[in-house]
């Protein structure tokens, strides 16, 4: 209503501007003016006084780099979340697919069955059953097939009732699979906006580290710490698990971060986290933001190897708690698998998985 309101609106006219004669007093000071402006203008730009604003140093661009990989990082675990939703979906609706395929089967067979009643007793009936009775050569025969006849009379409303479940069942079945088609639609959709949202933090993060010499982007960037042995500090995993979900944890140092891998060959953050404990046998949730509920809330004093460490106040990121104060964790695009002291980030909350 309103579009066709809107369609039917006159413009707003005005009247033309009406032009002074060149020669006006007016006209002659507006020229001048502008003149003066341009002039102005152009002294300034040949005089250097309005060069584009300085570039920013190293550490600014550090910092709006972190800011973009944080920012990227957070829409990641939402598209991990999304991910994990749109499979579970999927697999759901997989399945009652192929309910609603077996019980359709069974539905068209009863109604074969059915179909087969029907035309039986239509080339049986039409008689009433007391003049067949006076018209049969045998009565005592006719009366024992009226029982069978009887019998299955019964059989037929069974099977129309049995009929009538599948029927409903077969519905039933269907329509969750409509509404799972749908969630699924909606999660993919939210997939989609998150996968835009990452690349385009992550494309404007190199967009600045570019302007970074091949030096300055080295000192932002520390070198991977290479494999090795656990550290020697007298910190020792509370169990086996534990020792193991660590023993992964450095076996992947050095292999590359990617935003929504779960290994063996890259990982995000909380998919190194997920593959270490699956290796200790413990099945974790796939986002930073179910990780932390995977087991009780352990104080930073009371660390331990294995214990999940989460940083930032939306919980965006986890890393492995190694021992001596230092994690293991996948930290960004460009920034392989590596050893980090637990200070590095903002800490928020740690957990030990059961």
């Amino acid at each position: 209503m309103t579009a066709t309101v809107a369609s039917h609106r006159k413009t707003e006219q005005h009247p033309p501007a009406t032009l002074a004669p060149l020669g006006g007093s007016r006209t002659a000071r507006r020229a001048a003016t502008i003149l003066a402006l341009v002039g102005a203008v152009g002294a300034t730009a040949f005089n250097g006084t309005g060069q584009a604003a300085p570039r920013p140093t190293p550490a600014q661009v550090k910092g709006q780099v972190d800011a973009l990989y944080q920012e990227a990082e957070v829409a990641t675990q939402h598209y991990n979340g999304a991910k994990e939703q749109a499979d579970t979906a999927r697999a759901e609706l997989s399945r009652l697919q192929d309910e609603a395929a077996r019980r359709t089967q069974k539905l068209n067979a009863a109604k074969a069955e059915l179909g087969t009643m029907a035309g039986n007793q239509y080339r049986s009936g039409g008689v009433d059953p007391t003049v067949r009775l006076m018209m049969s050569a045998d009565p005592q025969r006719y009366l024992d097939g009226a029982t069978i006849l009887e019998r299955a009379g019964s059989h037929q409303a069974n099977a129309v009732a049995g009929y009538a479940r599948r029927l409903g069942s077969v519905r039933q079945v269907r329509d969750r699979a409509e509404v799972t088609a749908e969630r699924l639609e909606r999660t993919e959709g939210t997939l989609r906006r998150q996968r835009v949202t990452i690349v385009r933090k992550l494309d404007s993060a190199e967009a600045l580290l570019d302007r970074l010499t091949d030096e300055q982007r080295r000192r932002m960037s520390p070198e991977p710490t290479p494999a090795a042995a656990p550290a020697k500090d007298g910190a020792q995993a509370p169990n086996s698990r534990a020792a193991r979900a660590v023993s992964f944890a450095y076996a992947a140092l050095g292999k590359p971060y990617v935003w929504g891998a779960t290994g063996p060959s890259a990982f995000d953050c909380s998919g190194l986290t997920q593959a270490a404990w699956r290796s200790g046998g413990v099945s974790l949730p796939r986002t930073t933001y179910t990780q932390i509920g995977s087991g009780p809330r352990i104080d930073r004093s009371r660390l331990a190897p294995g214990d999940l460490v989460f940083f930032y106040s939306g919980i965006s990121h986890v890393g492995l708690y190694i021992g001596d104060g230092k994690m293991i964790h996948a930290p960004h695009p460009g920034a392989p698998v590596r050893i980090a002291p637990i200070d590095e980030m903002p800490f928020a909350a740690a957990t030990r998985p059961a």
